[in-house]
């Protein structure tokens, strides 16, 4: 196992250098009226010493632009390593300090999603298995196919128009209420709760769909196999066929999707985010990519393939500890 995680860390290096390299190419390919713009707004600034031209030669110089193709991607890659990302175009703070500032809102957002998705799509997508073609399973294939029907911006809309709007039950956007300077800090904490219950909702009803589906499907396969049929023919309880036999093996195709889920968790939800002004990740790289933030851009895109990586990885890790049948070469 462990030669196999080297053997896989260092394909995983090399896939990673030639990603990082096509999306210099890319941001290197851009037009230079992202980088003039940005040196203008930089000279116009009260107290600014230096003229635009001055701006452009140093922006050019600082993220490598003016060495070519090669040499511009390896200075970025040299300044990277060491953790230096360069300073932030759009929110005026360093990349790192910019990241940090709002990668958390992501993680709580995706994380309780994440999880509400699985409690919710495992057992019932289990249920549905188990009881193919009754009431329950037509209802929860419904469901399930509503769910994946719709769009994060349909489901939003909807959501804030009752919640919101005739409820009133919720505020519209954003991450804080007129108040929240006001209060201590038990009800400053339930304040950010409550602005996240709508995105995270939203998330739940997009997604749980999918998994709830795949999760049927897997386990109808199992329960048709042989060996599932000679265990009920021992007479062993049905709760130990589902649970110890069937369950078990309907989790091997299960991981593949959660381990690619998990980089999720960290990359944000970028038209969640945006739709209700929750200042994540993904709202941050949304605003970075349209106003032409080229250097959180390239954090946010390399950022995102290493979590894909290590997600792929953690499923084929997670694959032997599942089944013990399972054994990596």
């Amino acid at each position: 196992m462990l030669k196999f995680i080297a053997k896989r860390l260092a394909v995983s290096v090399l896939i990673l250098f030639f990603v990082t390299f096509l999306i210099y190419a890319l941001e290197f390919s851009l037009p230079t009226s992202y980088v003039e713009m940005t040196a203008r707004e930089l000279a116009t600034k009260p107290g600014a010493a230096k003229s635009a031209k001055e701006w452009i030669a140093e922006l050019n110089v600082q993220y490598g632009m003016d060495k070519g193709l090669v040499r511009g991607y390896f200075t970025w890659m040299g300044n990277a390593v060491r953790g230096n990302f360069g300073d932030s175009w759009n929110w005026t703070m360093s990349v790192t300090e910019t990241f940090r500032r709002c990668i958390w809102y992501s993680f709580a957002l995706s994380s309780v999603a994440f999880l509400l998705e699985i409690f919710l799509a495992v057992p019932l997508g289990v249920l549905a298995a188990r009881k193919q073609y009754s009431l329950t399973d037509y209802s929860v294939t419904v469901v399930s196919l509503i769910g994946i029907s719709m769009p994060t911006f349909f489901v939003a809309t909807v959501l804030k128009m009752i919640f919101s709007v005739k409820l009133g039950w919720f505020e519209l956007s954003g991450m804080q209420g007129r108040d929240f300077p006001n209060l201590s800090e038990l009800g400053q904490f339930l304040d950010l709760v409550a602005h996240m219950v709508l995105p995270a909702a939203t998330l739940v009803i997009v997604n749980v769909g999918g998994l709830m589906r795949y999760t049927r499907t897997n386990m109808l396969e199992v329960l048709n196999s042989d060996y599932i049929r000679t265990a009920r023919a021992k007479g062993l309880p049905e709760s130990k066929v589902i649970g110890r036999h069937a369950f078990r093996n309907t989790l091997i195709p299960l991981i593949t999707l959660l381990g690619s889920s998990l980089p999720g968790l960290f990359a944000g939800a970028l038209i969640t985010e945006t739709l209700f002004s929750i200042r994540g990740i993904g709202f941050t790289s949304y605003y970075s990519m349209i106003n032409g933030d080229i250097p959180f851009t390239m954090f946010y895109l390399a950022f995102s393939a290493i979590l894909t990586l290590l997600g792929n990885l953690a499923a084929d890790i997670l694959y032997a500890v599942v089944d013990p049948r399972v054994r990596v070469n």
